[in-house]
């Protein structure tokens, strides 16, 4: 089984950026598509951007697009999402997990346990 562990969140203004970084265990990390996903506080966890195993495709929520940029390097077995003009309404714990399935994964299905996130706060 695939372990994930996110890495990089942190307080930022209005405005800012932050690279978020997902780091997985396991020689099959490459055959696997990624997700990075967030959970504000009361809210139910939702998607926020896929990667394919290739890294040719990118799918991304709508709330996101055109803000945040999901990357990964499998020499490194570690995924990467920037987020640029962070909004206050992206302060949440940020996710990743995998599944071997593209379209899977944009429907928040998953097939390794969750990991501790990692907390992104947006304030001035």
């Amino acid at each position: 089984q695939v372990q994930l562990v996110e890495s990089g969140g942190g307080l930022v203004q209005p405005g800012g950026s932050l690279r978020l970084s997902c780091a997985a265990s396991g020689r099959t990390y490459s055959t696997y598509s990624m997700g990075w996903f967030r959970q504000a506080p009361g809210k139910e966890r939702e998607f926020v951007a896929a990667i394919s195993w290739s890294g040719s495709r990118a799918t991304y929520a709508d709330s996101v697009k055109g803000r945040f940029t999901i990357s990964r390097d499998n020499a490194k077995n570690t995924a990467y999402l920037q987020l640029n003009s962070l909004k206050p309404e992206d302060t949440a714990v940020y996710y990743c997990n995998v599944n071997t399935d593209y379209s899977a994964i944009q429907r928040g299905i998953v097939q390794t346990s969750w990991g501790q996130g990692t907390q992104v706060t947006v304030s001035s």
